[in-house]
C-alpha cells in the first residue's frame, strides 16, 4: 500500500485557505481556485511593498514642491540650495513641515534663501 502523509498535505491545504480568509466568493473555500487567489495576492503583496516606497517618496516631492511655490521657489531649486547649505533633511520630514508647520517650513526656506 503506497503511503501518503495526509497530515502535512492538510496542513498545506489549510496554510493556504487560512490565507484566503476574507476573499471574495469560492475564492475563499475552494482549495484550487484559494491557491491561485493567495499565489496572485502574494505576488502583488511582494511587489506594492516595493511601489509603496516609491509612492511615497512621489508624494513627498509633491508636498514639498506645493510648499516651496508658496515661499516663490521651485522644488529642485529649494532641494539644490538645502544640499548646498549642508541642511540634513529628508523629504519625509520636510513634507511633514510643508503641510503640518508651515511656519517651520518657511523658517528653512528662508535659511537657504
Amino acid at each position: 500500500m503506497r503511503s501518503v502523509n495526509h497530515v502535512a498535505s492538510r496542513a498545506r491545504r489549510k496554510k493556504i485557505l487560512k490565507m484566503a480568509k476574507g476573499f471574495y466568493g469560492r475564492r475563499k473555500n475552494v482549495w484550487t481556485v484559494a491557491k491561485n487567489a493567495v499565489e496572485k495576492a502574494m505576488g502583488y503583496a511582494y511587489r506594492d511593498r516595493k511601489a509603496k516606497k516609491r509612492d511615497f517618496r512621489s508624494l513627498w516631492i509633491q508636498r514639498i514642491n506645493a510648499g516651496a511655490r508658496q515661499q516663490g521657489m521651485s522644488y529642485s531649486v529649494l532641494m539644490g540650495a538645502l544640499n548646498k547649505s549642508g541642511i540634513e533633511l529628508n523629504r519625509k520630514v520636510l513634507a511633514d513641515l510643508a503641510m503640518n508647520h508651515p511656519e517651520a517650513f518657511k523658517a528653512v526656506v528662508d535659511q537657504v534663501k
